[in-house]
């Protein structure tokens, strides 16, 4: 087990079991919240970053949208507050404060409240839990660390483009889960084209690493799948739901965001068969250069064993003052010459034979394919 998977299995097990439920319990090691506003309308917009939460009282109420991003989790105190100020319930504020959810969509009185999950590149590909509230007129973002990829939505409603600035909270709410389900686009074009690179590897040079990192491609797209299929059935669920709080147009833009989750995971699923049958090829070319250098040992192996047998016989202590029939040859003038002769024409017959047979180089190219392949002799009585 790696550092990193060390880390992330110690930050999931900080609440204790059997704790009941509604108990809000922070991470010892988690950033301490550092909250920012964007309150903004048709004609106009503020931001601020909040360094006292009763300042939030200026904003509410006097402004069409709301948006209070919360960065960092450690503090359960401010927290707390902000589930009091917006009225949140309990069960989801203790999901905030336990970042390892998969994504999904829960309604309660007077808001929803959904948990993304957004996209963290790297060697190993992780994900950050994004918990989102959606009420009449705010929509209150919380997650783990500061750094997130909803920065073309601050800069949307900074530059009014679009019709965000003249839309409700539950729009800025779609705009912020479709932010992030784009956010996974440019990996997946990157993992394309490194999937490309990688299949002409295996096809062409194999090597010893390439297993590894197949297994470290099919891990990422696990983690992708782990993410974006509960996503799809969160996004379905939300526009089966007939809530108060979600006008008609902006479930017709949910819809477009339900289609690039699904795309998303075609894709996943796509790469996932294509590194299966990466495996496979692999597998198979090893394999078949195994059985080459099987091939050629056998081949030498087998040209040797005549050549130990001539050289064990005439290697043996015979004496031809003993017996006429014990190896003669051994007295010959010409008797080293003979023999490396008999052993150079059982080489060349050997190779000879197995050429025959096809089986050094490419069998295509023996004689006895050239003659199958031969067409038939033309008739001349015509």
């Amino acid at each position: 087990m790696t550092t990193e998977v060390k880390k992330r299995a110690k930050r999931r097990r900080h609440v204790e079991p059997g704790a009941p439920p509604g108990v809000l319990i922070a991470h010892p090691e988690a950033a301490q919240p550092v909250i920012h506003v964007i309150a903004y309308g048709p004609d106009e917009f503020t931001e601020a970053q909040l360094d006292d939460l009763g300042a939030l009282g200026q904003y509410l109420g006097r402004w069409p949208v709301v948006w209070v991003n919360v960065d960092g989790l450690g503090d359960v105190n401010t927290i707390s507050r902000l589930g009091e100020t917006f009225g949140l319930h309990r069960l989801a504020l203790e999901d905030v404060l336990t970042p390892h959810h998969h994504p999904k969509i829960e309604e309660y009185d007077g808001h929803l409240f959904l948990i993304v999950r957004m996209f963290e590149p790297g060697f190993v590909v992780d994900t950050e839990q994004l918990a989102i509230f959606i009420g009449k007129g705010f929509v209150l973002t919380l997650q783990e660390r500061p750094g997130d990829c909803l920065d073309p939505v601050r800069k949307r409603i900074r530059e009014s483009r679009g019709r965000i600035r003249v839309m409700g909270a539950d729009h800025l709410g779609y705009s912020i889960v479709d932010a992030v389900v784009d956010a996974y686009y440019p990996y997946l074009d990157e993992f394309a084209e490194r999937l490309e690179n990688l299949e002409e590897a295996v096809l062409k040079h194999p090597k010893a690493d390439a297993i590894s990192e197949i297994h470290l491609f099919k891990r990422n797209l696990l983690t992708l799948r782990r993410t974006m299929a509960p996503l799809r059935e969160a996004i379905n669920a939300l526009l089966r739901d007939d809530s108060d709080i979600l006008s008609e147009s902006t479930r017709v833009h949910l819809r477009d965001c339900y289609d690039h989750v699904v795309q998303i995971l075609d894709l996943v699923e796509n790469y996932r068969e294509l590194l299966g049958g990466l495996l496979e090829v692999y597998l198979t070319n090893i394999s078949n250069r195994m059985n080459e250098v099987m091939k050629y040992l056998t081949l030498i192996a087998t040209l040797f064993i005549p050549l130990s047998f001539v050289a064990g016989v005439y290697g043996m202590n015979f004496d031809t003052t003993v017996s006429p029939w014990n190896l003669p040859e051994l007295g010959w003038y010409w008797g080293y010459p003979a023999f490396l002769a008999v052993v150079i024409l059982v080489v060349a017959l050997e190779i000879y034979f197995f050429w025959r047979k096809g089986w050094l180089g490419n069998p295509e190219k023996g004689p006895r394919s050239k003659r199958k392949k031969a067409g038939p002799h033309p008739d001349h009585s015509r």
